[in-house]
This record gives structure tokens, C-alpha cells and sequence, in this order.
């Protein structure tokens, strides 16, 4: 047998388990490093069936969140504006634009327009929007400058690590209520966010669980 295979070969059991071993480990380091949020949802930009320009409407404009996402305060979850919503300024702007055909359509037909959805938690997660809102948080810290956005994104990861990031430390993220929708306001300084952040959640006495339950129900 010896002169049919070689020495070398009589390595090559183990070769072979160590390229598996090898193997299985970066296959596996590399799933765990990219296969996250940060890597799967961040940059995501479907196209929508009308290109409605959040640079134009909400930073040109200076349209505030609220007249669109009308339940944004009041409701676990931001609704997507209505046909009506949107016709209560293009029945007089825009009147004939193709782009602008489905909202028409929508409007005589009665039939919702097929909006992409682009952010939403998973179902064994617990998120009421209207509390965050409600307590300083603005629309910038989860969903990123939104007012500067021709095409919307997901800018952030929203993933657990994510958000546990923000109720171990809500003063680097928390500001006036009245600045919530102001999505180009920020403090002069970091220092000054967090002086300011802490000053807020002591007085609100804003305490965001860390458990499981907080947020798995």
C-alpha cells in the first residue's frame, strides 16, 4: 500500500478535519458579524408606488410629522397617511402629474395606495410609539434625518442591542417636548445634550426597562 499512496497522505484525516473545523468557524464568524441588523435592514430604500420626497414635503416645506402620521402621539404604532391626507393639498397642487396618478386613482377607487413598509418590529416585540414621542425622543433618533431624505431609509439597525443602547443612557438622546418634531434641532454640545438629557429624565422620571419583559410581553 505504501507504494500506491504516498506518506503525506497518512495526514490528511486530519487535514481535513482542521479545514472543516476552520471552516465551520469563519463561515459561522462571518454570519454572526454581517447577518445583523446593521448589515440586513440599514440603507433599505424600497420603491414606493408614489416617490413622495420627504426633503421636499417635510424639509422645504416644513410640513410637520403630525399632519401626515396624525396618530403619531396617541397609538402604539405612526399610521401611513391617508388618499384624503395627501389630496387635501394635491387637489389644488400637482392636479394632473402622472407620478401623482395612483393618489388619484386610490381616491375614486377607494382602494388604499400599496405604501412599502420600510420600518416595523418584529411581532414578539413590544413597542408603543406615542410613549417615546411623548417623552422626548424624536423622530431623528430612530428614524434618522428624515427632513433631508428624498427617498426614505432605514437608517438605523432598531435591533435589541440598539435600543437597549438608548434606555441604559435615555439623556444622550432625550430633548424639550416641544423640540420632538423639530428634526433639525440638536444641543450645542454632547455635553450640553447630556446635562440637559439627565436634567429631563430625572424631572420625567423616565426610567426605560432593561428586562426582557420590557419589551417581550
Amino acid at each position: 500500500m505504501s507504494k500506491i499512496f504516498p506518506k503525506w497522505s497518512n495526514r490528511l484525516p486530519l487535514l481535513i478535519v482542521i479545514f472543516a473545523t476552520v471552516s465551520v468557524g469563519v463561515v459561522t464568524a462571518g454570519i454572526t458579524y454581517y447577518f445583523t441588523p446593521k448589515y440586513t435592514r440599514v440603507g433599505y430604500a424600497p420603491d414606493q408606488p408614489v416617490p413622495f420626497d420627504h426633503s421636499l414635503h417635510s424639509g422645504q416645506l416644513d410640513l410637520d410629522c403630525r399632519y401626515c402620521h396624525t396618530y403619531v402621539e396617541k397609538s402604539s404604532h405612526s399610521n401611513i397617511p391617508t388618499t384624503e391626507t395627501c389630496m387635501n393639498c394635491h387637489n389644488q397642487i400637482q392636479t394632473t402629474s402622472e407620478l401623482l396618478a395612483p393618489v388619484r386613482d386610490s381616491l375614486v377607487s377607494g382602494e388604499s395606495i400599496p405604501w412599502v413598509r420600510i420600518h416595523k418590529a418584529p411581532d414578539y416585540v413590544y413597542f408603543d410609539h406615542s410613549v417615546h414621542v411623548n417623552r422626548g425622543v424624536s423622530c431623528v433618533s430612530c428614524h434618522g434625518q428624515i427632513n433631508e431624505m428624498e427617498v426614505v431609509q432605514h437608517a438605523e439597525p432598531q435591533s435589541m442591542g440598539w435600543c437597549l443602547d438608548c434606555h441604559r443612557a435615555p439623556e444622550n438622546h432625550i430633548r424639550p417636548l416641544d423640540q420632538v418634531y423639530n428634526l433639525d434641532w440638536a444641543a450645542a454640545t454632547p455635553e450640553e445634550q447630556v446635562e440637559h438629557g439627565l436634567e429631563l429624565v430625572e424631572n420625567w422620571n423616565i426610567k426605560p426597562p432593561q428586562s426582557c419583559s420590557g419589551c417581550h410581553r
